[in-house]
């Protein structure tokens, strides 16, 4: 095989995460795949791999090898691209990872149209709790909804989102509505423990100032979607991204509480590794994403989601 034959191959192979994954993506035995990689590290005289039953994991140089390896390989893309002008089209494996509520939502909806609009792509879509290492894991894009865990990554802001405090309109009539930020820790709170943020802890700005307010209540979760419908039963005050209560607040369902004030905003970003940035799946798919996402303003107060 020769030298970008392997590259791409042992790229496969990360981002397929086993043998037998790449052995199908490129039509060959788990056994022959298996003897390619051994055949890969004996001509590199390096490990690259480790490899376990349950999964594989990159060594020191296998990372060098997949992050030079492919920026080299996007370039020569770039180059063909380039070279072929239009003629070229995006096409292979993306694999793409985002969290659970609004993947389900949001992304996955768009990657369907995605796939319509560019049928020579393969997308592996995967949503988790929490936003994963791509170089790690394997995985070309992220959608992430907050800040930027890592500087080395490329990121495109596709729509801002607020963190909006909000109530059921039964517990706001039975308890009465804060008057200021101190107010609420006289109030019932539906508390969600994400990542390693402050348990409890709300930070709050308007206009210039800023509050910081440790709240309580009888509920607490690791899962938004549960928070939210305790909030509509009337179990309290839920701090909560506009993307996911922006419906609810439209219908009445929920109310906004003290609407001069929220929560540093949690924009939404796509976020690729550098290496990535000239690959013509991972530009159009993030192009398309912005595309998709260029109407949601915050502005339109709760109509842009």
């Amino acid at each position: 095989m020769d030298t970008f034959s392997d590259l791409a191959f042992f790229i496969l192979l990360v981002k397929r995460g086993s043998l037998a994954g790449a052995a199908q993506q490129l039509g060959l035995t788990p056994s022959a795949a298996s003897k390619r990689l051994a055949a890969l590290e004996a001509r590199l005289g390096v490990r690259l791999l480790n490899r376990t039953t349950r999964r594989l994991s990159v060594t020191p140089e296998g990372e060098a090898y997949l992050d030079q390896g492919g920026r080299i390989l996007a370039e020569l893309e770039e180059l063909e691209q380039g070279l072929g002008g239009s003629r070229v089209a995006p096409r292979g494996l993306l694999r793409v990872n985002a969290t659970l509520g609004f993947g389900r939502r949001h992304i996955a909806p768009a990657v369907g149209d995605f796939l319509q609009a560019y049928p020579d792509v393969e997308i592996q879509l995967q949503l988790t709790d929490r936003a994963l290492n791509l170089a790690e894991e394997g995985f070309d894009v992220g959608i992430l909804v907050g800040d930027l865990p890592d500087a080395r990554l490329n990121a495109r802001k596709l729509a801002p989102n607020r963190r909006l405090l909000c109530a059921a309109p039964a517990y706001l009539a039975r308890h009465g509505e804060p008057a200021s930020p101190r107010a609420l820790q006289q109030h019932r709170c539906i508390v969600i423990r994400e990542s390693e943020t402050a348990y409890g802890t709300w930070h709050l700005q308007a206009a210039g100032r800023q509050e910081t307010v440790k709240v309580r209540g009888t509920a607490a979760t690791n899962d938004g979607e549960v928070a939210v419908n305790w909030a509509l039963q009337g179990h309290g005050i839920l701090l909560r991204s506009e993307w996911e209560v922006a419906p609810l607040l439209r219908s009445g369902r929920l109310r906004q509480v003290l609407p001069e004030w929220s929560a540093p905003p949690a924009d939404i970003y796509a976020v690729y590794l550098s290496r990535d940035k000239l690959s013509a799946r991972v530009r159009a798919f993030v192009d398309f994403m912005a595309e998709h996402f260029g109407g949601y303003d915050t502005a339109a107060d709760y109509h842009g989601w």
